[in-house]
């Protein structure tokens, strides 16, 4: 019988890549959530989250497999909590909580590992707040739970720090208020058992060539399936594009994955995917785990696709299933492959977007480009839900080439002829 896998958050681009999948091996695929449920919304209530999926789960008349997802939070929260529920394969809603709060984390991490900046956490409200934070200029602030790298402020003074604690009062409840619903339901250590939602950490700057690990726990065997390079635009903060293989030396590769296996084996994370952002420093020989996200990253999917020959969705489902991960390695019809983002800091109104044409005319000419707009004329890109806090992303391309000189060249040919304009 095919099996049936519920998606939290299914949206086309994910579903066309799913579909693949399950004519291969007999899935069929129902949206539990629909991706405007769980994403851009202005306020998140678990409870009727929660609600509504299990009234779905419950008049569904055939069997029910799997429960999936690959956004951030609240999906990260809402599957480990629905699979435990309906007694499905997954992680425990505790040690995906260990991932998710960013000063529990640090605190799990800081226990087996050296390679962490400092941290604090701090509560924004406080009074003589600047006095409770015991680090030098300049450091990182963000929520203890936030995503997309929202709220989040590289800070180099006090008027910047000022500034940003005005923006992260004014918006953290949006994170904050959900999140804690999913911390009553675990117990916490006393170490962090008052740091609730609404609380911020504080970590002192680390940097160098970042990259992100794919991975997955299967029965408490951690493995590193893909390493991808994160490239940052000149102001430290904004990805320009994430590309696949990495360039990384294979000995650093090696570091670091040893590292994610010693943290997720501590987490007692099991059964599922996850991802993990590193920077290594070349100047001292030394990496730096900057987070970990208990999902798999769809970001990469399309790239992966083309330089190994299938979507890691696979690894998704195979795991939620019950089942070892089987990927495979260097299959696709390209050696390299890149998510180039389109990116702004102008918030003037667009009065031209790339169209149809534009669109039709790159994938004519780079066949199995793959193209995404997220605005219309007339918007203006704040009008965009979930934005970081630093640039608007108006889109994304994703490329696939023989080498990156090549794949640097395809993407420098797309950019004349997909054009936004703004009005002065």
């Amino acid at each position: 019988m095919p099996k049936n896998i519920f998606v939290v958050g299914l949206d086309d681009f994910n579903h066309a890549l799913l579909e693949p999948i399950g004519k291969k091996k007999g899935y069929r695929f129902h949206s539990l959530l629909a991706a405007n449920e769980v994403k851009w919304q202005k306020n998140y209530v678990p409870e009727e989250l929660l609600g509504k999926a299990e009234e779905r789960l419950k008049s569904f008349s055939g069997s029910i497999d799997a429960i999936v997802g690959y956004w951030d939070f609240p999906t990260t929260c809402l599957v480990p909590y629905l699979n435990q529920k309906m007694g499905l394969s997954g992680p425990s809603l505790q040690s995906v909580l260990k991932c998710e709060h960013k000063y529990w984390s640090r605190v799990e991490q800081s226990q087996v590992t050296q390679d962490i900046p400092k941290f604090c956490a701090f509560n924004p409200y406080d009074k003589d707040l600047r006095t409770r934070i015991d680090l030098a200029y300049p450091f990182w602030i963000k929520p203890v739970k936030s995503f997309a790298s929202q709220l989040g402020f590289r800070i180099h003074n006090d008027k910047d720090f000022e500034e940003s604690i005005a923006l992260i009062c004014e918006g953290i409840e949006r994170f904050s208020t959900p999140f804690n619903y999913f911390l009553n339901q675990v117990s916490r250590p006393q170490s962090v058992a008052d740091i609730s939602g609404e609380f911020c950490i504080a970590e002192s700057i680390i940097s160098g060539r970042q990259c992100t690990l794919e991975g997955y726990v299967y029965h408490g065997q951690v493995e590193v399936y893909g390493v991808i390079d994160s490239i940052r635009e000149p102001n430290r903060s904004t990805f320009a594009r994430y590309q696949y293989p990495s360039h990384l030396p294979k000995r650093i590769q090696q570091r670091m994955t040893v590292a994610a296996q010693t943290v997720m084996n501590h987490l007692h994370y099991d059964n599922a995917p996850f991802n993990i952002e590193f920077f290594y420093d070349e100047h001292h020989d030394r990496i730096w785990l900057l987070e970990i996200n208990p999902r798999i990253s769809q970001s990469h999917c399309d790239i992966f696709r083309k330089v190994d020959g299938a979507s890691h969705h696979e690894v998704m489902i195979d795991l939620a299933l019950g089942n070892q991960p089987n990927f495979p390695k260097r299959n696709g019809d390209f050696h390299s492959a890149a998510k180039f983002f389109f990116r702004t800091h102008n918030n003037g109104v667009l009065k031209q977007v790339p169209n149809q044409e534009q669109i039709q005319r790159v994938k004519e000419r780079f066949p199995d480009t793959l193209i995404n707009i997220h605005v219309k004329e007339g918007m203006r890109p704040s009008d965009l839900p979930g934005q970081e806090s630093y640039s608007y992303e108006l889109g994304y391309v994703c490329i696939g080439a023989d080498n990156e000189h090549a794949l640097l060249e395809n993407h420098r040919k797309c950019l004349e002829i997909l054009k936004f304009e703004f009005s002065q």
